[in-house]
């Protein structure tokens, strides 16, 4: 091999290494760094105060119930208290003794779980339609749909007793049930929730060869789980606190809900406020847990119910 290049060979010149960049560190901020992000801002802290304050008075009413009803021989005249003295469940004993509690707050629960699921069966097939099916008169049939919430029950009670008893249904379950098949307010809100669908899930299982009802029952109603359930909570509280329906159509102690229940402890001439205290507790109780249990899907279905 020749010592020596030949005349116009290039040379490969290898390129020079970049400088090494030195190497960043962090460091952890200072205390006072960290005390000054704890800090709270006088605007953040007067919303904080005003949150207590806003929950303070919505749980007062509840935990004043509370103490009454292990307060022996409470009474409402001497002004609201937290304060117990000696407290007893002799008011809950008397409670169950005096009425069928168990049976009543049964009845309470068939009545508020069929008449919530129904809503939610009718009210979801009449969001679909309203909003994916194109027919004739379909606005006009949806604003005089939302229109029956401008009508308030009492204006109902007597064709609908009349109804009722033609039908021969008065002092049944099914008389109960009966006027809360359906909801406006509960088609309002599940349309609002479908028509946040995109319609190209729709139109991808059209070409697919799937009909309404699998596109409903498949596409839908999963997408629309959290307003199902806002519905659902609305539902059972309205139908678990509803007291002028059952009282026109009950007649047969069988078949009493909690409200009329507790209508029934108050006297004529003298109340037992510990006793209709401890009534009330014992029908709070499973709606605070219902909600407690809904309340993540409560507030995500209300948020995607507002995004259009």
């Amino acid at each position: 091999m020749p010592d020596t290049l030949a005349r116009g060979t290039a040379v490969p010149v290898s390129a020079p290494e970049p400088p090494e960049e030195p190497v960043r560190t962090t460091t952890a901020p200072a205390p006072a760094a960290r005390a000054a992000r704890r800090r709270l801002r006088p605007g953040r802290a007067l919303t904080l105060v005003l949150v207590a304050l806003g929950a303070a008075l919505m749980l007062f009413p509840f935990l004043w119930t509370v103490v009454t009803s292990v307060t022996p021989d409470g009474s409402l005249a001497g002004g609201p208290t937290l304060i117990v003295k000696d407290p007893t469940l002799d008011a809950y004993r008397t409670l169950l003794d005096t009425l069928p509690m168990w049976r009543i707050a049964l009845n309470s629960f068939w009545v508020a779980v069929a008449s919530t699921g129904m809503q939610l069966v009718t009210g979801a097939m009449a969001a679909y339609a309203f909003a994916r099916l194109e027919f004739r008169g379909k606005n006009v049939v949806f604003g005089l749909y939302l229109a029956t919430l401008m009508v308030p029950l009492q204006v109902l009670v007597v064709p609908l007793f009349i109804e009722m008893k033609t039908l021969n249904l008065q002092d049944t379950y099914a008389g109960l049930l009966a006027p809360s098949i359906a909801s406006a307010f509960g088609v309002f809100l599940l349309k609002q929730a479908v028509e946040s669908v995109p319609r190209e899930l729709d139109e991808a299982a059209t070409i697919d060869g799937a009909s309404h009802l699998r596109i409903f029952l498949q596409i839908v109603v999963p997408l629309v789980r959290p307003a199902l359930a806002t519905v659902a909570v609305f539902a059972f509280m309205a139908s678990w606190n509803t007291f002028l329906w059952p009282l026109v159509i009950i007649r047969s102690p069988e078949f009493m809900t909690l409200p009329l229940g507790l209508a029934t402890l108050q006297g004529q001439f003298t109340t037992e406020w510990d006793v209709v205290m401890a009534g009330s507790v014992f029908s709070i109780v499973p709606i605070a847990v219902v909600y407690l249990l809904a309340q993540r899907h409560i507030i995500a279905g209300v948020a995607h119910t507002g995004i259009k």
